[in-house]
């Protein structure tokens, strides 16, 4: 019989603004540390070096993680012209240069391209796996290697400033999946000046934007403490690309058991994946079928206190 994990039942999300250095792992492991939560993770790692966004799923959150994995994210970050990496930002080894420094006219022509559904190969320190073993880690062995290239929506990228000749700074929306890192290095491919990124911040996730977020100083200075409670969000947040439908008493006792349950459903069709709530808790997420849910995710909030 495995060992009871310690901690609080708390469900809810915790926005963070995480610094450069540490890794997003950490970030949730002070969070939890701070919370004294059973149960912590993600929505959506970011690279040490980036800063932004990171949503923090505490409890029956983390069920709806994938929710806000698969929503759209964005973010600004600078590129540095002139220059690649063999990382593709300013952490790795230079491995080209360019004395090109393309105009913005041309800079927001190609920049075009990267709009829509495109094709992007993963950077080679990533942590796609390759033949069973994350890509980063043949990379510091000096293996070079064949990364097939991924599918990725991006809904805008837009350049917004130009501190001077070396440096752009963009702002994309994209979808999931996307290395932001990988369109500063086609980017300066395509222009054929060479690049990488430089700086990088994400500026919201789904529906966590960065305003509502708190920095690791905060959370230190509030850590373990009612006052850090209060700046949890609802599960329900995680939830927010789903539409809503109202379970019946009967049917959310059903739903909690794993069954389908009876629901009030408005603009709603046959098969759509939906949200059910009761008396505002989340219940359960599923498909709904002919008046009833049938449930793929059950959330069990009776014992938490914190739950909005």
């Amino acid at each position: 019989m495995g060992r009871k994990r310690k901690g609080r039942d708390i469900s809810g999300w915790l926005v963070v603004d995480k610094p450069a250095g540490p890794t997003s792992t950490a970030v949730v492991n002070k969070v939890r540390w701070a919370l004294e939560a059973k149960k912590a993770g993600h929505a959506g790692t970011l690279d040490p070096e980036a800063t932004g966004v990171l949503a923090i799923a505490l409890g029956e959150a983390t069920k709806t993680v994938p929710y806000i994995t698969d929503a759209l994210k964005a973010y600004e970050f600078t590129v540095r012209l002139g220059i690649a990496t063999n990382t593709d930002d300013a952490e790795g080894e230079v491995i080209g240069t360019s004395d090109l420094r393309p105009d913005d006219a041309a800079i927001k022509d190609v920049l075009s391209g990267f709009i829509g559904d495109i094709q992007q190969v993963p950077p080679q320190f990533s942590a796609v796996k390759i033949d069973g073993q994350r890509a980063y880690k043949r990379a510091r062995d000096g293996e070079e290697m064949d990364i097939a290239a991924r599918p990725l929506w991006v809904e805008s990228l837009l350049l917004v400033d130009r501190p001077d000749a070396d440096h752009v700074t963009l702002e994309m929306v994209c979808g999931k999946g996307g290395y932001v890192r990988s369109i500063a290095r086609d980017l300066g491919q395509k222009l054929g000046c060479l690049g990488h990124v430089r700086e990088l911040r994400r500026t919201w996730s789904g529906p966590f934007e960065v305003k509502d977020a708190l920095t690791l100083a905060q959370i230190d200075e509030m850590a373990r403490t009612p006052e850090l409670d209060t700046h949890l969000l609802p599960l329900a947040e995680g939830l927010a690309e789903l539409p809503e439908v109202k379970a019946t008493p009967e049917g959310a006792s059903r739903l909690r058991n794993g069954n389908p349950g009876m629901v009030i459903a408005h603009d709603v069709e046959y098969g759509e994946e939906c949200w059910a709530s009761l008396d505002g808790q989340p219940v359960a997420v599923g498909r709904f079928k002919a008046g009833e849910l049938h449930p793929s995710r059950v959330f069990n909030l009776s014992t938490d206190k914190t739950e909005g």
